[in-house]
């Protein structure tokens, strides 16, 4: 007997929906768009595109009211993340928010308790994790192939026109949005913990350089981890003439790894003193990204599916997404305090 249909709605179809509505056509053996919704009739062109039918609604309560739903997908500003989601918990519908579930701890808080208090999943996008390349590096630091790790350098290096941010009234606004940190580098924390374990301490530098906008469009920040690795971040939505890298290099005492291109999709160096069956396999792990997104929504959905239907219990809940919001919020008080803050 095929399992039923995972069925699913989906608010907010600005410009990260469409990977989101990509894999839903792919999976579609599994998942069942029933419903969307955005006030702009404009937005659901994608869905002709791709030839997706779901009905369409301008106003959330009523696709919630009017549907039976198992997931609810937020696509919505991230400031929005928090009540969009605590909507669907109390209909008993299950959560997936795109990263970062809110813009400040307080009200990431509100929606896990609200998840949790309707016995209902929350899933938090980090569809960086799951690239093949950073997989390889992961099973590298987990197999102590650099001995000790002393230094890594994270950038996230990118344009961001002042276009874009006029597009919609709310990028780049504190309470919706944040800055470079919050939205377009907020994957890049999370793999800073992820690889390589708890932080200890953050300061930052953030300005605000070119663009038009509350929030930064630059930004550094120096992490002490627990286990003594040191770490800069920098980030920038100035670069010219586009989106340059997305990159990850670890600097260890047994070897030296870069993940790069635009959105660590390369492995660019990979270097050990001993060496190991899966280095053969390094170079068809390199792929062409055909966005700064990646390919990591597909196996996303996929262990998400798996989650959904009791196959996996390890995967990205309310609190793993809360680790990085928790992390970009330090660099934030760090940014505007000019002193080190400890976790």
């Amino acid at each position: 007997m095929h399992p039923k249909r995972i069925r699913v709605g989906l608010i907010g179809c600005g410009r990260i929906s469409k990977n989101h509505f990509e894999v839903m056509k792919k999976l579609n053996h599994d998942l069942e768009l029933v419903a969307v919704c955005d006030p702009s009739e404009e937005k659901f062109k994608k869905l002709e595109e791709l030839n997706l039918e779901p009905k369409r609604y301008s106003h959330y309560e009523t696709m919630l009211k009017e549907n039976q739903l198992d997931l609810m997908v937020l696509c919505t500003p991230s400031g929005l993340h928090p009540e969009h989601g605590i909507l669907a918990a109390r209909h008993k519908v299950n959560v997936l928010s795109e990263k970062p579930m809110a813009t400040t701890l307080k009200d990431a808080d509100r929606l896990i308790y609200e998840c949790s208090q309707n016995d209902v999943n929350l899933y938090v996008v980090k569809q960086n994790r799951l690239n093949r390349t950073i997989q390889y590096l992961k099973k590298a630091i987990e197999m102590g192939r650099f001995g000790k790790i002393y230094q890594v350098i994270t950038n996230v290096l990118w344009t961001r026109p002042q276009s874009y941010y006029d597009a919609d009234p709310w990028r780049g606004r504190r309470d919706l949005d944040g800055g470079a940190f919050l939205n377009q580098a907020s994957h890049y924390v999370d793999l800073m913990f992820y690889l390589f374990g708890e932080v200890k301490s953050v300061y930052a530098l953030n300005r605000t350089l070119a663009r038009k906008i509350e929030m930064e469009d630059s930004g550094i920040a120096v992490f002490e981890f627990e286990n003594g690795i040191i770490g800069t971040m920098n980030t920038s939505m100035l670069l010219f003439p586009k989106n340059y890298e997305g990159s990850v290099t670890v600097m260890g005492e047994k070897g030296t790894v870069k993940i790069g291109g635009v959105a660590v999709n390369k492995i660019e160096k990979w270097e050990f003193s001993d060496y190991n069956d899966m280095d053969k396999e390094i170079a068809e792990a390199n792929y062409e990204p055909t966005n700064v997104y990646g390919t990591g929504h597909l196996p996303y959905y996929q262990k998400l599916i798996e989650h959904m239907r009791g196959k996996n219990s390890s995967f990205v809940d309310g609190f793993e997404g809360r680790k990085s919001l928790e992390l970009i919020m330090g660099i934030y008080q760090s940014a505007e305090s000019s002193k080190v803050v400890y976790f």
